[in-house]
């Protein structure tokens, strides 16, 4: 059986349906007609974020940080090239903590950087720190 996902857009935010077999296979928005899957992580605001949690069937990393935070910079390409491994398996996405303040306080998020797992719409698993790439990796593994 190949059941259909929903992924949502990281360009347009349009909620499209891919056959689960296809995901790998270079699919595209059928708004905006541009790459769902970019092997790199996605900035969103608190709009945008609210969306992409809602509609999205995959499974969304999310790493809440701020641009003035030692250890977050330090972790950034260690995320980006956990995107570049995990898609189109899962979403990895940037929250900025700092210009998103509801969002940081809706989440309860107290340090950063703060790595949660969304599935359903809803957080499945937390963790908080900077780890290199080998400890996020099998964080996630169980996580996904």
């Amino acid at each position: 059986m190949n059941e259909n996902v929903h992924v949502v857009c990281p360009h347009c935010d349009g909620v499209n349906r891919v056959p689960r077999g296809r995901l790998g296979a270079g699919p595209r928005c059928g708004r905006c007609h541009a790459s769902l899957f970019t092997a790199r992580p996605v900035a969103l605001d608190e709009a945008r974020f609210a969306t992409h949690v809602q509609r999205s069937d995959l499974p969304l990393i999310v790493d809440f940080w701020a641009p003035w935070c030692g250890p977050c910079r330090m972790m950034a390409p260690i995320f980006e090239e956990a995107a570049r491994r995990i898609e189109p398996a899962a979403r990895l996405i940037k929250v900025d903590t700092d210009e998103a303040q509801g969002l940081a306080a809706k989440y309860g998020i107290r340090s950063i950087p703060t790595l949660a797992v969304f599935r359903g719409g809803h957080e499945a698993a937390r963790t908080a720190g900077a780890m290199d790439l080998t400890a996020l990796l099998a964080w996630l593994r169980p996580n996904l």
